[in-house]
């Protein structure tokens, strides 16, 4: 493949580089910043560029943005993120549309020679390759802004119902079930909706308003 490589960290780049080039890629091109990397891409038309999310000259999310203006001005060229944390928000904004050719790596991953020139084969050829760290953040993510999904749609028909301001016995007798079950099944959503008891909020009210918040 032929590979050009952003990445501010001078050993870093080398390092990558090194290791591209020992493993039969073609490196065309290794920069520290942002404006250069679309520059080489215009240039060179690479077959993956391989980006550091944070470099110049911002320092902040410079390398995602230059990724995102790849895959809307350079379709073809497949992409390849790497980054010392976990960055939700770019890593949901990079992932929100088409996920081929494209990949989101931690960088400690690298230190997996065999594991990181896989991801690097892999997203070359079209495919995705997400780190596990970055796939477990991002559903947690989803959780916390989705409370109600951990719901059954049992749950969900039950916390309607609450929405509407019947009572257990209103429901139990619009689901025909039995008290108990419907006790049980608000029990449940207390549990999956983090309300444990406590001395003044009233759980069934809280409920109720992520309910009506979704």
């Amino acid at each position: 493949m032929r590979i050009v490589i952003a990445e501010d960290a001078v050993l870093l780049r080398a390092g990558l580089t090194r290791l591209l080039a020992d493993a039969g890629e073609e490196v065309i091109a290794a920069v520290d910043n942002a404006d250069d990397l679309l520059t080489v891409v215009e240039r060179h038309q690479p077959d993956l560029a391989v980006v550091d999310v944070r470099m110049p000259p911002t320092h902040t999310d410079d390398g995602l943005r230059a990724a995102l203006q790849i895959r809307g001005r350079w379709p073809a060229v497949t992409i390849l993120v790497l980054s010392q944390y976990v960055e939700e928000t770019y890593a949901t904004e990079l992932l929100a549309d088409d996920t081929s050719g494209l990949g989101y790596l931690l960088k400690d991953r690298i230190a997996d020679v065999a594991e990181f020139l896989d991801g690097v084969r892999r997203v070359g050829a079209g495919g995705t390759v997400l780190d596990p760290e970055v796939v477990g953040q991002l559903l947690a993510r989803s959780r916390r802004r989705d409370p109600l999904g951990r719901l059954s749609p049992r749950e969900r028909e039950v916390l309607g119902l609450m929405a509407e301001g019947r009572s257990n016995t209103s429901i139990a007798r619009e689901l025909v079930v039995s008290d108990g079950a419907v006790e049980k099944h608000v029990s449940n959503i207390f549990t999956k909706l983090d309300l444990p008891p406590t001395e003044h909020d009233h759980r069934r009210v809280l409920a109720v308003l992520r309910w009506l918040e979704t």
